[in-house]
């Protein structure tokens, strides 16, 4: 079998049967789509260790960060395994194929007064009416407040936001669910935006209106590009570059958190991380601040 046919079968695999997140599928589909440019044509078997070598040393040579460059070697690791399993190739090219190692990168974070000043101006704007403000507000503060990903907050329907209790419920990595609460400022933000601001987006659909929450300028459920470009257009001036997604809030918010004394079992339950490593990283950003604090502060610092 040719290696963008087998690439595919397995994408499809990750998606019906190991039932991974869309994101990861997509990621992974997008990695073999790669690795199958490099070998046009090539069957299974004719992908060796050197070609596996060969396409990540390319990939390096593009400038892909570290990060990209291990989760391809995870794809490829678990694409030619998966291969091995079901009797396509007599041996596993990906055994020996070794990631590198992966730096860890502390997030960019926005301080408290930042984000507060930012949401105050955005609740300025939104007190005129215009939906779309209405909605970029109670994005922004419903991504601050509840620290949900992206894709969690595009995906939300109208049944999964609970004004009376102040959570919504998504569905994160790993299709697993989990309610979030969120604070009184995103609750006015968002049942403004509900009352004002979506009955406008509604009216602009070009069909019925769907279940979602938040809707582009155009009716349709809104996409995650579009939220970037929200975020990067708002938060943007505040850390002063337009390089900068809706991860930033959730990392503020999470190390906020933590800075306020929040438990850090209770954090990693609220972001929705499976391994409590992941979360651990936000007390390494709280130690950088209160280290950058001392060095300004301190007379024998």
């Amino acid at each position: 079998m040719q290696v963008d046919r087998a690439a595919e079968a397995y994408a499809v695999q990750l998606e019906r049967v190991r039932r991974l997140s869309p994101a990861t599928v997509r990621a992974y589909r997008a990695d073999l789509r790669d690795l199958s440019a490099t070998v046009p044509g090539a069957e299974l078997s004719d992908v060796d260790l050197e070609a596996l070598r060969e396409w990540l040393w390319r990939a390096t040579q593009r400038g892909d960060a570290r990060s990209t460059l291990a989760r391809r070697t995870a794809a490829a690791r678990g694409f030619f395994g998966w291969a091995a399993e079901e009797g396509l190739i007599s041996t596993d090219p990906s055994l020996r194929l070794v990631a590198p190692k992966r730096g860890r990168t502390l997030p960019r974070v926005a301080t408290a007064d930042s984000v507060q000043g930012l949401l105050d101006r955005m609740a300025e704007r939104a007190a005129a009416g215009d939906p779309v403000d209405l909605r970029d507000h109670a994005m922004l503060e419903l991504l601050y407040g509840s620290a949900v990903r992206v894709s969690e907050l595009t995906g939300l329907d109208r049944d999964d936001v609970d004004l009376d209790r102040a959570t919504v419920r998504v569905l994160g990595k790993g299709s697993k669910e989990r309610v979030v609460p969120f604070g009184v400022p995103a609750r006015r933000a968002i049942a403004s935006y509900l009352t004002r601001g979506r009955p406008g987006l509604v009216q602009r659909a070009q069909k019925e209106a769907g279940p979602a929450v938040f809707f582009g300028a155009r009716g349709a459920r809104i996409t995650p590009r579009a939220v970037y470009d929200v975020v990067a257009r708002e938060l943007g001036g505040v850390l002063g570059t337009t390089a900068v997604g809706p991860h930033a809030l959730r990392h503020s918010a999470a190390t906020h958190l933590l800075d306020g004394g929040a438990d850090l079992r209770a954090v990693q339950e609220l972001l929705g991380h499976a391994s409590l490593g992941t979360t651990q990283i936000y007390t390494h950003v709280s130690s950088e601040r209160l280290a950058a604090t001392y060095r300004l502060a301190h007379p024998r610092a």
